[in-house]
């Protein structure tokens, strides 16, 4: 059963987090918030290694953040499924997949899942993009393909965005919600955005 992003309201800001960094080639042991205080942008994606979504647009997804690495978009991406039951999406994994594909993001490994309670995400990938004053513009698809829709990965629908905040024009409010597995929560510990 397929999962639906929750679309947080825009305008909100980003909250803040400090992960461990299981990417050895991008950025320090411990990421943060602050580390991108001067980009203009900022994404935030929620993935892990073993949902066939994330495995769908994974090469297009390391590309596109190799292609902003110049452009002032800063990428973190974050995996919070509970590997009790999940173990392939434990940070040794994710460091070797972060390797396998060229990752040139950090890939923060969110044990706790207090991140991705803040930022309220509900599913992988889940994408939330920020200006520079760190508020949302944009939560939705990386773009229309679907595992199985044999529409063409591209990331069109998160490139323009991108493209609009660095070029500080409005970002379009009509977005559509990205699909993909549920986040792997913890026994009891779903969050209640669910029921809202």
């Amino acid at each position: 059963m397929a999962f639906s992003s929750i679309m947080e309201e825009l305008g909100s800001s980003a909250p803040d987090f400090q992960l461990p960094n299981t990417n050895p080639n991008a950025g320090p042991d411990v990421v943060s918030l602050s580390d991108f205080s001067v980009m203009p942008a900022l994404l935030v994606a929620f993935v892990c290694n073993h949902c066939p979504y994330v495995i769908h647009i994974r090469d297009c997804f390391s590309d596109f953040a190799r292609s902003y690495a110049d452009r002032g978009l800063g990428i973190v991406a974050i995996s919070a499924n509970d590997i009790s039951t999940h173990p392939g999406d434990g940070p040794q994994k994710m460091a070797a997949e972060a390797l396998a594909h060229n990752f040139s993001h950090p890939y923060l490994y969110d044990e706790s899942q207090e991140t991705a309670k803040a930022y309220r995400a509900a599913c992988t990938p889940d994408f939330f993009l920020y200006d520079s004053q760190r508020e949302l513009v944009y939560r939705g698809q990386f773009d229309a393909s679907r595992p199985n829709n044999d529409v063409p990965v591209d990331g069109s629908a998160l490139r323009s965005a991108v493209d609009a905040v660095l070029s500080d024009q409005p970002v379009t409010t009509d977005q559509v919600p990205s699909l993909g597995c549920n986040i792997k929560w913890k026994s009891g510990q779903e969050p209640d955005y669910f029921s809202t």
